[in-house]
């Protein structure tokens, strides 16, 4: 009788295991509702591909900056000329981001320009603000060159500032338009520009006017104090995409041009006539491929 006992207990612990061990292995072979149904057949369900947050056609654009951006000395001598603007121009010859992405019908209803002549980035909250109520697809940015360019090196807006203005201006922005892409341009090397201009006569004596002192003022100047300034100048505008690389990496839906516009070596025919320092129509169109192409990249430039 034990031993009958021992034997009923042996063989029940021995289908338990079995049981076990099967389902065990249903669950490592992935059986389960789904498999049963590709096993009849039927097609197996599939989880829906999140959005991705970067849409690399966007379909209205406003753009927010300074001079630059409203294409001042482009055209005419000391006049904004926001047509032939990189961003939001509707000039073929310069075919703008706007032109390249939406075409020349929609520019007039669908590209707006807030960008202002002399703007530093403590004005790009304000700017912001009136990009915001139109609910634009995507915002440009292109800000910081009259920070670096003031009087003296030591009126140049502070770092820490630069970084609190900057972050204020996306709030703003996200306030009112939380799905709005911000496309964010790096600051122009200007101590290339200096370099370009200052073998021609004119731009240095334009350049006496007081353009961007800090940097080409004394533009023939090359004593170790001039050199320093300069330098100081240049490491403060490195500072300055910085801050612009860091703040918008934190925006899921703002992507920075990795440094290209930095980088770019513009050349004479690229800056205005007029004064050596802005971009001429040719620089515009160069400013709006750059941005054209880092904006429908499928990943963001490094």
């Amino acid at each position: 009788m034990r031993e009958t006992v021992r034997g009923h207990r042996v063989r029940t612990a021995a289908a338990a295991l079995t049981a076990v061990a099967l389902l065990a292995t249903g669950a490592l072979t992935g059986c389960d509702s789904s498999s049963d149904n590709r096993a009849n057949g039927s097609p197996a369900k599939r989880r829906p591909s999140p959005t991705p947050v970067w849409d690399r056609s966007p379909d209205s654009i406003a753009a927010v900056g300074d001079s630059i951006t409203r294409g001042f000395d482009a055209c005419v001598v000391l006049s904004d000329c926001p047509e032939v603007s990189w961003a939001t121009g509707s000039d073929a010859t310069v075919n703008s981001l706007a032109l390249r992405l939406m075409g020349a019908p929609a520019v007039a209803e669908r590209a707006w320009n807030y960008a202002r002549s002399g703007a530093e980035v403590s004005d790009l909250p304000a700017q912001m603000t009136q990009a915001a109520a139109r609910k634009p697809e995507l915002v440009t940015v292109m800000v910081g060159a009259n920070d670096a360019c003031a009087d003296t090196t030591a009126s140049m807006t502070p770092v820490e500032e630069f970084r609190t203005s900057f972050t204020g201006a996306l709030r703003e922005l996200r306030r009112t338009a939380p799905k709005s892409q911000v496309y964010v341009s790096s600051v122009p090397d200007l101590k290339r520009l200096w370099s370009t201009g200052r073998g021609n006569p004119l731009g240095r004596q334009i350049w006496k006017l007081g353009i961007c002192a800090t940097m080409l003022g004394d533009a023939e100047d090359e004593s170790v104090q001039a050199q320093q300034r300069r330098t100081e100048v240049q490491d403060r505008v490195k500072a300055y995409n910085g801050v612009l690389r860091d703040v918008c990496a934190k925006d899921r839906r703002c992507r920075y041009d990795g440094g290209a516009v930095f980088d770019y070596r513009f050349s004479g025919d690229q800056l205005s006539r007029w004064d050596w320092f802005h971009p001429s129509k040719n620089g515009q169109g160069r400013l709006a491929e750059i941005a054209y192409r880092n904006i429908t990249a499928v990943r963001p430039p490094v």
